[in-house]
């Protein structure tokens, strides 16, 4: 289900990651600074293609979109090299503009954001990759994000209060 075509039960989290998703897309496909303006431009485009959004869930998703990229942005190095460790050698420029950044998106929330248990964002990233990307994409960004999933000193299935130190 894609950005125009959302139905009332989305939660505003997933939209957020779509959002987030198809920023951090444009940004590695044709470079944007560092300025507010590319951002805000985005976000005005993407409003006004949403009909059936309403207002609340729109800001709501935009609120949890601009945290992630920021983080994204923030983190990317460590990111990166997370991604890297588990994509059995598979260099992180090979893959697809789509999958990097659905898998980036995953793996900051799983080292980032405590109140989103690990299996929630590998099951968020695996939707993602079915609406935006493919099946074969679905697999390999199942197995990297599975793979830091056992690595990680938290629980899988809850949400902690602090993360501390990954």
């Amino acid at each position: 289900m894609s950005l125009t075509t959302k139905k009332s039960q989305v939660h505003y989290r997933h939209l957020g990651r779509e959002m987030a998703l198809q920023f951090m897309f444009q940004c590695d496909v044709v470079e944007c600074d560092d300025d507010n303006s590319v951002m805000e431009r985005f976000w005005e485009q993407l409003k006004s293609s949403i009909d059936e959004c309403d207002e609340r869930l729109f800001r709501r998703g935009r609120r949890y979109a601009e945290s992630l990229i920021a983080s994204v942005k923030n983190e990317q190095i460590l990111i990166d090299e997370k991604i890297s460790k588990f994509s059995e050698s598979w260099d992180i420029d090979r893959m697809t503009v789509v999958d990097r950044n659905i898998v980036r998106i995953a793996v900051d929330e799983m080292l980032f954001v405590p109140e989103i248990p690990p299996v929630v964002s590998i099951d968020e990233a695996v939707t993602l990759a079915l609406e935006f990307s493919d099946e074969r994409a679905m697999i390999f960004i199942n197995g990297i994000l599975n793979a830091l999933k056992d690595s990680l000193k938290r629980p899988p299935r809850e949400k902690v209060e602090s993360l501390g130190k990954i």
